[in-house]
């Protein structure tokens, strides 16, 4: 009776988005047009009908845009845009019949039920969805089917409709369905459009009992499998910050999925019927409806935003869905980021959803049990046995779970102890515990969270030598983690808005103490410095109560390293750490961000810089901690961020800083390190004889083999020689690095003021993005520049080629053959709309003793860079170097410049005129010249 209302109600509504019998008529009225002029035959009545039918449809989904603006509801205007295919259909199979293919007296042969499968099958359209149809015969295909099949099918597509179909008789349906699981599935959601019932209805009981039956534990591992290998191509975290909202985890194909399994092994056909199943309670279902619901609404927004089917929720149309949502600012957090929070924690509860499934599925022993480790599985002969250090647990079949359901009501400090004895004996989680812990997560008050036993459990938990990663984002999944640390339940499902963090605050964080442990760990060299000196500092639990925290007050109006500070004063005395520990934790965390600034950004070859540093971190200690948390901040950003370079520029500022803060004594000074640089170039250089090692060796100032990694040094040797013995003063050279999402260019050149701005002037012309830089000079005056550029090619050997244009440019530039000035102002794209930037220009005395240090921060474009260097050279300032830096959509670009002279620049007025000129290509108009 319910489904009869809400058909009725349905109907009512469609009525006003699609007028059925207005539509019929007009097409009725060119069906008889036809048989009375056929002019153009057959192709000229299809070409006329999808002409009418194209505008209906766009009309039609124009009012269900109109009405979703509206109402909100996502699910109904999918319904209403499916409802609409449904009558275009149906409307085309009526014309082909009567007017093209009629078959007054049938035979039992020329039957044919059309029949919607696949996401179609559910009743559920998005704007741009595919249109998955079958033309389900009784027998064998025959010339009539075939020809009203293939009539419909080029109405369908001159109506630009991206339509998918099969024409498969009933036995052929059951025999493809028995061998292919995709065919399976887009059966299971089986609707007639079209028909009779009766041919659909043999199909369905056929299905039921020559398929479905005996097979769901095959069906369900194949559906948990592809959804797996799904979750890999997507990006296997549901808080990547441009999530699918389709097939990313957490989206709506995890949903369908999860529905397909309980109608295969459930039988069911509403989502409110799994709770007299006993799958989900009713606040449970309640939550499955309201998710889709949201899903449905992002996605049909979304493809009626980009007018197309668009699934990836991308930076450049977040702020228009959050308008189209009507979300608001709120302090410390935009429109943009409450709806991408709001967006995750949907991923969240749809990812809870899914693990109740799971353990409805292994009580009917439809679903292998996990193990955490199979190896250790096998060694344990008792399926089920109880903790030793706690009754109210068990072990079962290699999962914790609760020995009743009243263990977390009888001591709430069990709460945190599940975690911890997980932790302890590496145990996977059983779905009931998980369940029971979010539905307690209440029985977390003031009072557990002060509880010592509670804080020691955790602390032990976050500083654990086993995974502690894998056992927090499960504290976080459930909710223990926010409920015990308000402070960190704040930033959950937190989104940054911006191209530079990859994952949510709290995945980020998450993500920080597993970069932390594999520091710790030791086996993984690209780590660097950090795993060093993870050995020699003195209390590692400060370090990942730092780490943990380091950013959890985003997302308020303060910045979030002081807030996060005063967060830290509050909350370690509450772990059990000391006062002298929590102060070291509060700076730690209010200086987390400088020591990755001045490696990037500064002159590590200044002695002022090195100077500024140390008056920061004042003593070797906090500088260790600091390295070793910058470490795992930058690693824990996202895929490809932290790389060599970084590694190589944060060893310098350590060495360059340790004998200031050591009063001049040092384990390794700077004069030993050059020489230990050398001799590391001399091993791998081994087939150069002495005195050509000599030679190339006295090309580089000592800065140079400190600040450069060796991988590079070693390209540069033999780029070097090539050019050399190819006599080139002017040569290039390229290479792709597909980890880190750039090509990098190599420049030699002789050197001269203006070499900068040539490089980036090229670069422009090509439309490509410098992301890096990393800029040197030898000692027979040439330079050696190495540019790393946003990769704008998937395939290796396109991107080559572009770096090739790049490089010709280069060369033209120099000689003269082109004006740089006005190619650039031709070919400049758009900058980003996503994002907006407050540009900044300071310039400072004295953060050197020899020069003027310029800072340039503002949104990135290709160009930017050009502009800057161009600026700076028309105002007579000479570059001595450059460092080069973006952290997503900003762009952080310092100059270390002097006059023509060679002396700093001075006078309020002189630098305001500098700043302003600076300020004027940072907020040049999209169409603006660099120059």
């Amino acid at each position: 009776m319910n489904e009869i209302r809400r058909r009725r109600r349905s109907d009512f509504a469609f009525r006003e988005l699609f007028d059925m019998e207005a539509v019929r008529a007009e097409l009725h009225v060119l069906g008889r047009q036809h048989l009375t002029q056929p002019e153009g035959g057959e192709t000229g009545l299809r070409t006329r009908v999808a002409k009418y039918l194209k505008k209906v449809h766009a009309d039609g989904q124009a009012v269900a845009q109109r009405w979703l603006t509206q109402d909100g509801s996502g699910r109904r205007c999918a319904e209403r845009l499916s409802r609409l295919q449904d009558e275009i259909i149906t409307l085309v199979h009526e014309l082909v019949t009567t007017y093209l293919y009629p078959s007054d007296n049938p035979s039992t042969s020329e039957r044919m039920d059309i029949v919607a499968i696949g996401g179609y099958g559910r009743g559920l359209m998005a704007p741009g969805s595919d249109t998955d149809i079958l033309f389900l015969l009784p027998y064998k295909q025959t010339a009539w089917g075939e020809s009203v099949a293939e009539a419909m099918l080029y109405v369908l597509w001159d109506m630009g409709l991206k339509v998918g179909h099969a024409t498969r008789s009933i036995d052929e349906c059951i025999r493809q369905a028995r061998a292919d699981m995709t065919i399976r599935t887009s059966l299971l959601e089986a609707r007639l459009i079209v028909g009779k019932n009766a041919m659909f209805d043999e199909m369905v009981r056929r299905f039921d009992r020559e398929v479905v039956e005996g097979t769901a534990a095959e069906f369900v591992a194949a559906k948990l499998a592809e959804r797996e290998e799904r979750l890999k191509r997507a990006g296997q975290s549901r808080y990547v910050v441009e999530p699918n909202v389709k097939d990313g985890k957490g989206g709506l194909r995890d949903l369908h999925t999860l529905f397909w399994i309980a109608k295969y092994v459930y039988r069911v056909r509403e989502t409110r019927e799994l709770v007299a199943k006993g799958v989900f309670t009713a606040e449970e279902a309640a939550i499955f409806r309201r998710c889709e619901d949201f899903l449905w609404s992002v996605r049909c927004h979304l493809h009626f935003l980009a007018g197309k089917a668009e699934e990836r929720l991308a930076f450049d149309l977040q702020r228009d869905m959050a308008e189209r949502l009507g979300y608001t600012a709120h302090p410390g957090l935009r429109d943009v980021e409450r709806f991408m929070k709001h967006y995750f924690l949907v991923a969240k509860e749809v990812g809870d959803l899914t693990a109740i499934v799971s353990a409805a599925l292994e009580e009917r022993h439809e679903k292998p049990v996990p193990r955490l480790n199979r190896m250790i599985a096998r060694l344990r002969s008792s399926p089920r046995r109880t903790l030793k250090e706690s009754r109210d647990f068990i072990v079962d079949h290699d999962r914790i779970n609760v020995a009743d359901a009243d263990a977390f009501t009888r001591d709430p400090v069990n709460l945190i102890r599940l975690f911890h004895l997980a932790d302890r004996h590496e145990l996977a989680f059983h779905p009931d515990a998980v369940r029971l812990a979010t539905r307690s997560l209440k029985l977390i008050d003031q009072r557990v969270r002060e509880d010592a036993e509670a804080n020691r459990l955790f602390l032990e938990i976050l500083c654990s030598r086993k995974t502690p990663e894998i056992v927090l984002r499960r504290m976080n999944e459930t909710g223990v983690l926010g409920r015990f640390v308000p402070e960190f339940g704040r930033v959950v499902a937190m989104m940054q808005f911006n191209m530079y963090h990859s994952y949510t605050v709290d995945e980020h964080l998450i993500r920080s103490i597993g970069a932390l442990t594999e520091i710790e760990r030791g086996d993984r060299p690209e780590l660097g410095l950090a795993t060093e000196l993870m050995g020699q500092i003195k209390n590692r639990q400060l370090l990942y109560v730092a780490v943990f925290l380091h950013d959890v007050a985003k997302g308020r109006p303060e910045d979030h390293s002081i807030a996060g500070a005063k967060v830290a004063r509050r909350l370690c005395p509450r772990f059990g750490l000391s006062p002298a520990d929590t102060d070291t934790v509060a700076w730690l965390i209010e200086q987390h961000l400088v020591m990755s600034s001045v490696a990037q950004s500064r002159d590590l070859s200044d002695r002022k810089t090195i100077e500024n540093f140390a008056a920061v971190v004042q003593n070797l200690e906090r500088m260790r901690l600091l390295l070793i948390l910058t470490t795992a901040d930058i690693r824990a950003v996202g895929p490809g961020v932290w790389n060599n370079w970084k590694s190589q520029l944060l060893r310098t500022l350590y060495h360059e800083t340790e004998p200031v803060i050591t009063g001049g004594f040092s384990e390794s000074n700077r004069v030993q390190r050059v020489g230990r640089a050398q001799r590391e170039f001399r091993a791998a250089m081994g087939d150069w004889g002495e005195e050509r090692l000599e030679r190339y060796m006295a090309l580089h100032y000592p800065a140079y083999w400190l600040r450069v990694d060796l991988e590079h040094k070693l390209q540069h040797a033999r780029f070097i020689a090539e050019a050399e013995a190819a006599g080139r003063a002017l040569a290039t050279t390229s290479r792709t690095d597909q980890a880190h999402g750039v090509t990098e260019l190599t420049v030699l050149a002789p050197d001269h003021p203006k070499l900068l701005a040539v490089i980036a002037g090229a670069c422009a012309s090509a439309g490509a993005n410098i992301v890096d830089a990393q800029i040197s000079t030898t000692t027979d005056g040439r330079a050696l520049d190495t540019i790393s550029l946003t990769r704008a090619f998937e395939q290796d050997a396109d991107e080559l080629r572009r770096a090739d244009r790049i490089s010709t440019a280069i060369e033209k530039s120099l000689s003269g053959e082109i004006r740089l000035p006005e190619v650039v102002a031709r070919r400049l794209p758009k900058r980003p709309r996503a994002f907006t930037v407050e540009s900044e220009v300071t310039l400072n005395n004295a953060w050197s003793n020899r020069h003027t240090v310029i800072e340039v921060s503002g949104l990135d474009r290709p160009g930017l860079l050009y502009g800057l260097t161009q600026t700076l050279s028309r105002l007579n300032l000479n570059i001595a170097s450059a460092h080069v830096a973006t952290f997503g959509e900003r762009a952080v670009d310092v100059f270390y410049v002097t006059d023509l002279m060679g002396a700093k620049i001075i006078g309020a007025a002189r630098h305001s005129a500098i700043r302003r000129a600076l300020l004027h290509v940072l907020d040049a108009d999209d169409d603006a010249s660099a120059t």
